[in-house]
């Protein structure tokens, strides 16, 4: 069963998907009763998982290796995303 989050978590990851192309990334949203949005940067390969989780300040964005982004500040999201998946070492 889908916890009572699953409708606004996954409002939220699809606002921030929305954004992604204008910072040169490409997501597809995964899982059904806990979505999740895999990000990728076309040109280094690199990739994540955004996780969305509610928090007492509003939602948050957290992502590997230690990325973290506020719900309401989508394009600095955003643009946090393009920076970790540009400078991010492989392997």
């Amino acid at each position: 069963m889908a916890s009572t989050y699953t409708g606004e978590r996954r409002s939220h990851l699809e606002a921030l998907a929305a954004r992604l192309p204008g910072q040169g990334l490409a997501s597809r949203m995964i899982g059904a009763d806990d979505p999740v949005l895999w990000v990728w940067h076309p040109r280094t390969g690199r990739q994540t998982l955004v996780f969305a989780a509610p928090s007492h300040r509003g939602w948050l964005f957290l992502w590997s290796p230690g990325g973290q982004g506020k719900a309401d500040e989508l394009e600095r999201t955003a643009r946090m995303l393009r920076e970790t998946l540009e400078l991010a070492q492989p392997g």
